[in-house]
């Protein structure tokens, strides 16, 4: 535990459930028996695997799971260091060799994917009759998407194993880099984490003291994230070219099990919305802030006459359990075990990851969440957040570890729900108006963040990718493809001092997975929608949306959604969605 008062205590996470230790007997014995049983696997079906029947691939298929399992324990737990301190060079070492020992293993395993979809469709439908195979039939059907993208086994192989020594090891140079920025503000030496908060400063000297920090401390990276944002999205491209891929985004949109033409319509709808949205919120602000343009760095300050909040630890806990209990007693149950038990990381410290995430690890054991506590209603916020991940992959865990895991557009369901669900705890118990529309605001931002600016980073995306294609971008070029994007998403209320064209380099989503911000719009989208049908008819929803939960990833999204009457097709679905936050904002003005 961390005493960080006036916030209380802190809890820290406790990686013993996974393992005692990064040195002990049962971490490096588990990895000599994952080894061993991979090499056994392969003895046993490379080359085979098309002639079983349907019961014997079934006990194959669960064989290979557990090898899975297996694999995925040792990583999350080396991850999980990692992430607690990625400025302990022994730590970084622990898991560099973790990862370069477990995808040896897994180079092992590539052929069972590849012969799987090699079976003649069929024959594959006269195998899963056999109720050993049947249960992992979505798997399946989600392997197979990939058929027309499979290359040679001996490729294939290649490209897997180079992997660690490739767009991996890219990947952990940006961590590195990352974690270890030290930002100089008035005098004082901040993480980034600790000086992006100050944004969110009732004083706008503060907030522009730590923007010139800021600025300073990107300027002189700039050039190296640069080269990591340059090479990891060659070597996309690289890779698509060689799949066949139509477009940069299209691995994701199948790793997503959604159709291309369904995010089209999402992000037309956003970009078609900004007018209404971000830019009619942000004029308002302005004014509300005495200015006729804001700053960059005005973007996430209070209301001039908003409280300055705290919450303490267990004020956070509480009215995030409370929120959850009163829309499902089962939801908070479940929520309950993260504070009981020590899995949750909140204090912020040099060289922690930043950010926030909810890692399922393995169904055998348990998700660990890890916040960056600080007090403020976004970190309650982004608590509820996390724990609705947490929850959803508790309730999803008996689907097994090839099946739990839900898309990314539908993953972020139950944590933008537990979002919402806390959020209208806290403004129920809101009744004075200043207090109310300091609430509102600060939610509307968060919707904001979370939809607006998360499809203009699919936007830089999508037009990086594209241009890099043609040759390296420079770095200016890259602060001219943000700069264009945020001027489009924020609106006329926004001047951009030259500083801000570098604030891409610390997105984190543009390095270790490529397209995947417009989930969240997904799920904001679809969250408001589901909300909006449990306000209109709250009986019976609770089990549909627990059973929304449990089904992992064995649904597509057609499937989850159509018990409550909603389609993601529908063109007018994602407008429904966008309308709660002009709802909102309509509410604002009238303050």
């Amino acid at each position: 535990m961390s005493e960080a008062a006036p916030l209380g205590t802190l809890p820290e996470w406790d990686l013993s459930d996974l393992y005692p230790g990064r040195d002990s007997q049962a971490f490096s014995g588990d990895l000599g028996a994952a080894a061993t049983a991979a090499a056994e696997f392969r003895a046993a079906y490379a080359g085979e695997v098309a002639r079983l029947g349907g019961p014997e691939l079934g006990e194959a298929v669960a064989r290979y799971e557990r090898l899975q399992e297996q694999q995925l324990k040792l990583t999350s737990y080396s991850g999980l260091c990692y992430s607690g301190d990625m400025n302990d060079p022994a730590i970084a070492r622990f898991t560099q060799d973790t990862r370069e020992a477990v995808n040896a293993i897994g180079t092992e395993l590539v052929f069972f994917g590849l012969e799987l979809n090699k079976i003649d469709d069929a024959d594959l439908a006269d195998k899963l009759r056999a109720k050993e195979l049947a249960r992992y039939q979505p798997w399946l059907r989600d392997l197979r998407a990939f058929r027309p993208y499979d290359l040679a086994e001996d490729l294939e192989a290649l490209l897997y194993e180079k992997d660690v020594t490739g767009r991996a090891s890219w990947t952990r140079l940006f961590d590195e880099t990352i974690a270890q920025m030290s930002v100089a503000v008035n005098g004082e030496t901040l993480t980034l984490e600790a000086a992006l908060h100050r944004f969110s400063d009732k004083d706008p000297e503060v907030r522009r003291a730590a923007a010139a920090g800021l600025d300073r401390t990107f300027s002189g990276n700039v050039r190296l994230l640069g080269l990591i944002l340059n090479t990891v999205v060659k070597d996309k491209g690289i890779e698509d070219k060689l799949r066949g891929y139509s477009s940069p985004q299209m691995q994701r949109h199948l790793f997503n099990r959604v159709e291309p033409e369904v995010v089209d319509a999402l992000v037309s709808a956003v970009r078609e919305a900004f007018p209404r949205l971000s830019h009619r919120y942000y004029r308002l602000k302005a004014r509300w802030l005495g200015k006729d343009f804001m700053d960059h760095w005005d973007r996430s300050a209070p209301l001039p006459d908003a409280d300055d909040l705290v919450f303490r630890w267990d004020e956070a806990r509480d009215l995030v359990l409370d929120a959850f209990g009163r829309f499902s007693p089962a939801l908070a149950e479940v929520g309950q075990r993260f504070f009981d038990r020590p899995w949750i990381d909140a204090p912020v410290r040099p060289g922690k990851s930043p950010g926030a995430f909810a890692h399922p690890t393995v169904p055998s054991v348990h998700p660990y969440l890890l916040v960056n506590f600080l007090g403020k209603s976004r970190d309650v916020m982004t608590l509820a957040h996390e724990l609705g991940h947490g929850v959803h992959q508790v309730l999803a865990a008996p689907q097994g570890v090839l099946q739990s895991a839900a898309p990314l557009t539908l993953s972020e369901t139950a944590s933008v729900f537990g979002e919402q669900l806390t959020f209208r705890a806290l403004l129920a118990k809101t009744h004075e108006s200043t207090a109310r529309r300091a609430l509102l605001a600060a939610k509307v931002e968060a919707m904001l963040n979370t939809v607006v600016r998360q499809i203009a980073f699919y936007e830089f995306e999508r037009k990086v990718h594209e241009e890099r294609r043609k040759g390296e971008l420079s770095v200016e070029r890259i602060g001219e493809i943000w700069s264009g994007v945020q001027s489009e998403s924020l609106g006329p209320a926004f001047r951009f001092d030259p500083g801000y064209a570098n604030y891409w380099c610390y997105i984190y989503h543009f390095v270790h997975s490529p397209f995947y911000v417009y989930a969240y719009a997904f799920g904001e989208c679809l969250v408001n929608s589901l909300y909006a049908t449990y306000e209109r008819d709250p009986v019976g929803f609770e089990g549909k949306y627990l059973a929304l939960l449990k089904a992992g990833g064995t649904l597509r999204h057609k499937e989850l959604l159509a018990p409550f009457g909603l389609d993601a097709t529908d063109p007018g679905f994602w407008s429904r969605g966008l309308g709660m936050i002009e709802q909102f904002i309509t509410e604002l003005e009238a303050s």
